[in-house]
């Protein structure tokens, strides 16, 4: 693809998410305490989580292992980062799930898409359309790379951590919902979305580049519009509990 072509993707993309993040502060995603039946068929939670984000984990290694640069330092590194955080999601996070939810295939399918664009969005940059020699071995000293990577690395134990307190929250055999209180909770009710908006935050910045800034505008526009959702829900069942937290950004919003 070229890069005007590229360029040109990048920005339908971004327009798509827009309207995705309007649609979904009247829409709630049918997964987790929002799923009904409206939704349609629905599958194991552990099953959608795989068939959801392995996509992306594949088309990135397929990428990589085609790409003349595949050995490149700094080009590694990106690959090895962004692997990272897939490997959890689609091999290690849905074993650590508990109980009996079920996602609907409706769901499973659209992340299944996003994720397929998005893989190709981030490789295509990396591997293929950045130009030669942007991503010299002086980029590790950067302050692009190394504000990045902690951003990244930060929001991603941020997010593990917040999805283990959730995951604990219940105790076997236990259906009822509860107010997350520790870490980051005690400041808002979405703590583990906060911990992937910097994480992408930090990935945009540590490759410099309009395609992660793009994956960055989607995971705001798919999770900020959620967190409101999850805000309002609490409020209505935890009433004063819920507090002065903020829904996903901490003292702001």
């Amino acid at each position: 693809m070229s890069i005007a072509a590229f360029n040109l993707f990048l920005g339908v993309m971004s327009l798509i998410a827009l309207i995705v993040f309007i649609a979904l502060y009247f829409v709630k995603a049918g997964y987790g305490i929002f799923r009904t039946a409206s939704w349609g068929a629905a599958i194991s939670n552990k099953l959608a989580w795989v068939l959801m984000e392995a996509p992306v984990f594949l088309v990135m290694c397929w990428m990589w292992i085609h790409s003349e640069r595949r050995f490149d330092p700094v080009i590694l590194t990106f690959f090895v980062f962004f692997q990272i955080h897939y490997f959890q999601r689609a091999f290690v996070f849905p074993l650590l799930l508990t109980g009996k939810s079920k996602m609907p295939l409706a769901i499973i399918l659209m992340g299944i898409l996003f994720n397929l664009l998005n893989g190709y969005m981030q490789g295509e940059w990396i591997f293929y359309l950045a130009p030669e020699g942007m991503y010299h071995s002086g980029w590790f000293t950067s302050a692009w790379f190394i504000t990045g990577s902690l951003l990244f690395f930060a929001g991603m134990f941020m997010n593990w951590h917040s999805d283990y307190i959730i995951r604990h929250l219940r105790k076997p055999g236990d259906t009822r919902h509860y107010l997350p209180q520790k870490g980051m909770y005690r400041y808002v009710t979405s703590a583990n979305y906060l911990g992937e908006i910097i994480e992408w935050a930090g990935w945009a910045i540590l490759t410099c580049s309009l395609s992660g800034l793009v994956f960055f505008w989607w995971t705001m526009a798919n999770l900020v519009p959620r967190a409101n959702a999850i805000w309002h829900r609490y409020r209505e069942e935890f009433g004063s509990e819920v507090g002065a937290r903020k829904r996903v950004f901490p003292f702001i919003y």
